[in-house]
């Protein structure tokens, strides 16, 4: 290929990729687009679910989470349907990472990828937090309580006061146990992960419909009013309240600031594009994955919602364990015992999902030699699996839950999240123009129109998080970007390729 007069920006060539698939070091194509759908919902519907939505009702949103909900996942379906155009063009591993590599160059692609790494490993880490609220909250049922200075993180944060506070605890045990056993799950096999996760669907999703069918036989329509006790905006520019109300710490509270904190529960859909190598027929059933997924799990979520503002007020929501408390709330302890069990089954599956997807990031990044090659593109010789980038994964999912609270976690995994599906919303419109001649057996409809409001919803979003995030997430791709400068530059395999 020619030299680019800016290597940075080298663009890795469409070419190459779908060469790339004929290597022999690929992963295993054993996923039809069953188990792509309930990888999706395994991801989707969880901590989402289980998890925030107290926290977020409580102190966000109110009754008007319905709503949130309903906004964050129009965001996703805009940013949805390019990752599908792209997953069933470039069916390789790498999502959003690919995607950039193809069409703005090699300085953005890492960017990205450094970006997804954080998305996915935090949102991990969040996800663990969840888990180890509802084991605990399963065995307070039995009368047993965990020793406080190994039951929750060192700090938490407190909307009264607007700053973190010390707990007493240590460290979060659960949650540091239950990423060590998804980790090993993980390097045993895909085949035997999704199997895993398919069986923990079913139970949360009948979890989910239990919740729906019982508990609006408990709703009091008075627990709605007033829906909007916050208001419907919560709109921020670095710090500066625009738009809505803010609480003690300056946090911007509202409708759609509650949609930028929902959009965590729809963290997981696009995690389908990371298994696109793994697919039987990626094509097709990657789209399908998707889709059907998004679509799926944000009914779900608007009518949870509703039922669970409905039968507790929203200010007296539980922020670790929600669900089940709601129902022990109305009488139902034996409905949140189930509850919390099915908590924590659909915990897990999430947990499974995002830790998957980053150990597969790390093998796309590697495999171009961004990072060491020899380390996080190894795959094992029997299992086919990214090994040694689960067991990294692991570790620093296990680091980061085992301190960190669930309100800090939440918020930095959405900044995250909504930046890399700005990128993907990008690329779309410029691979139209590079690429017209490109394959592309699933195209977003009406572009350019789309992909731009994609872009302008998740900004949207960004700027009603609240304004320290901005500042992690800049500290976050600093740290990035003196990883690439010091390594990835100098290792690039298009780089090298370039030269040669």
């Amino acid at each position: 290929m020619t030299k680019p007069t800016n290597p940075l920006f080298a663009r890795k060539p469409l070419s190459m990729l779908l060469e790339e698939l004929k290597g022999e070091n690929r992963l295993r194509r054993v996923l039809g687009p069953v188990q792509l759908t309930s990888l999706g919902v395994g991801a989707v519907i969880g901590a989402g679910i289980f998890v925030s939505t107290g926290a977020v009702a409580r102190q966000t949103a109110g009754p008007a989470l319905t709503l949130s909900y309903a906004v964050a996942g129009l965001v996703c379906v805009f940013a949805a349907l390019c990752y599908a155009e792209f997953a069933s063009m470039v069916p390789v591993a790498g999502s959003a990472y690919t995607y950039a590599y193809a069409t703005l160059g090699e300085l953005l692609a890492w960017i990205i990828g450094w970006d997804l790494i954080l998305e996915y490993a935090v949102s991990s880490a969040t996800v663990a937090d969840g888990w180890s609220g509802y084991f605990q909250s399963v065995l307070n049922v039995f009368g047993w309580k965990l020793p406080h200075a190994i039951a929750g993180p060192v700090v938490n944060y407190d909307p009264q006061l607007g700053h973190l506070v010390a707990t007493g605890s240590y460290i979060n045990l659960p949650a540091v146990v239950i990423v060590a056993l998804v980790t090993g799950i993980l390097v045993i096999g895909i085949q035997e992960s999704a199997s895993v996760n398919t069986a923990l669907v079913g139970i949360k999703v009948a979890a989910v419909l239990f919740v729906i069918g019982v508990g609006l036989f408990y709703v009091n329509t008075a627990n709605w009013h007033p829906f909007a006790p916050f208001g419907f905006t919560g709109f921020q520019v670095f710090g500066h309240t625009l738009l809505g109300q803010s609480d003690a710490g300056g946090k911007p509270v509202g409708m759609l600031a509650g949609a930028a904190l929902a959009f965590f529960a729809y963290i997981g859909f696009d995690s389908v594009s990371t298994h696109s190598e793994e697919a039987r027929n990626p094509q097709r059933d990657v789209p399908i994955g998707i889709i059907v997924s998004l679509v799926l799990c944000t009914l779900l979520y608007i009518c949870v919602v509703a039922v669970l503002t409905g039968m507790v007020p929203f200010d007296q929501l539980d922020i670790n364990a929600p669900v089940a408390d709601a129902f022990r709330r109305v009488g139902l302890r034996w409905a949140q015992f189930l509850i919390a069990l099915a908590g924590i089954a659909g915990i897990t599956s999430v947990l499974l999902v995002t830790m998957l997807s980053q150990a597969r990031i790390l093998l796309a990044i590697a495999r171009d030699g961004l990072l060491p090659a020899g380390f996080f593109a190894a795959v094992h010789d029997r299992f086919r699996t990214p090994w040694k980038s689960t067991i990294v994964t692991g570790i620093f999912v296990a680091s980061l839950t085992a301190f960190l609270p669930i309100s800090v976690l939440l918020m930095l995994v959405n900044m995250g999240t909504l930046f890399a599906f700005v990128i993907v919303c990008a690329a779309v419109l410029i691979m139209r123009r590079t690429h017209p001649e490109a394959e592309r057996p699933f195209r977003v409809p009406f572009v350019p129109v789309l992909p731009i409001v994609g872009i302008g919803s998740c900004l949207l979003l960004m700027f009603s998080l609240p304004s320290e995030n901005w500042l992690r997430l800049i500290v976050w791709l600093a740290i990035g970007l003196i990883i690439y400068f010091s390594y990835g530059r100098k290792h690039s395999k298009l780089r090298k390729g370039a030269e040669t």
